[in-house]
């Protein structure tokens, strides 16, 4: 009697848990342990435009450095134009750079003040890029008071009340492509603002010589960074090229 009870709430029991488990369906699969999630498809970019490479690189060796976006001469609005000659390949105390330190000054002059830039560059660039090499070719383009020529033409004047002028100090003077642009451009009536790159020269009378060569034009307080610096000290150049700015008024 014992046996048939325990086997009839058997019975009943089995039949109880299928009646369950058809009323639920069928169970769901647990997910899959530790399975990485989908990561989103990647936004469609568009294609990059080539960076243009810094003028005189040396060829071979490190990468080029791609120039920084400068605004189209004249097109910024601005009455403000930075005007400068910069060198990469071997420098003075610096080693072989690929950003020039005169270029590195400009750029922030620039930066502060909402200037236009424009870079003059050798129409035939037959600058050595090894250091001694180059001071030779420098020393002989002095003393022969030669006129290189530069590439390109300085944006029209007519728009612009103040123009910075910068280069490295050659010789204790400006490059002579400098006196090359001088002569070929009226500043009258514009303000000049020299400034320079060099390892000891300082100004070494950049100002004098610019009024010299430019004798209709007002000449400002300059500015002389030393190339390390530029290249190894920037904050502090910032620093000085920001508070001379305000010593000008901008």
């Amino acid at each position: 009697m014992k046996r048939n009870r325990k086997r009839m709430i058997c019975l009943a029991l089995a039949i109880g848990m299928l009646i369950a488990a058809a009323a639920c369906g069928k169970p769901q699969a647990a997910p899959e342990e530790n399975a990485p999630t989908a990561a989103p498809e990647p936004a469609q970019q568009s294609a990059e435009t080539v960076p243009e490479t810094v003028p005189g690189a040396p060829a071979g060796g490190a990468e080029a450095q791609a120039l920084p976006e400068t605004p189209d001469s004249g097109d910024s609005g601005s009455d403000v134009l930075v005007v400068y000659f910069s060198r990469t390949g071997e420098q003075y105390t610096v080693g072989v750079i690929e950003h020039g330190n005169t270029a590195i000054v400009a750029e922030m002059i620039a930066e502060k003040t909402g200037a236009d830039l424009f870079e003059v560059l050798p129409a035939d660039d037959h600058y050595p890029m090894t250091y001694n090499a180059l001071t030779d070719v420098a020393k002989r383009e002095q003393n022969e008071k030669t006129r290189p020529a530069y590439s390109g033409e300085l944006p029209d004047l007519a728009g612009y009340s103040t123009v910075f002028i910068g280069a490295p100090v050659w010789w204790g003077d400006w490059p002579m492509i400098m006196y090359t642009l001088f002569e070929n451009s009226d500043f009258s009536g514009k303000t000049l603002i020299p400034f320079s790159t060099h390892e000891g020269s300082g100004l070494s009378g950049f100002d004098r010589k610019l009024a010299k060569a430019c004798p209709g034009a007002e000449i400002g307080k300059g500015l002389a960074i030393r190339g390390n610096d530029a290249q190894n000290a920037q904050e502090k150049v910032r620093e000085s090229v920001n508070g001379w700015l305000s010593e000008l008024g901008f």
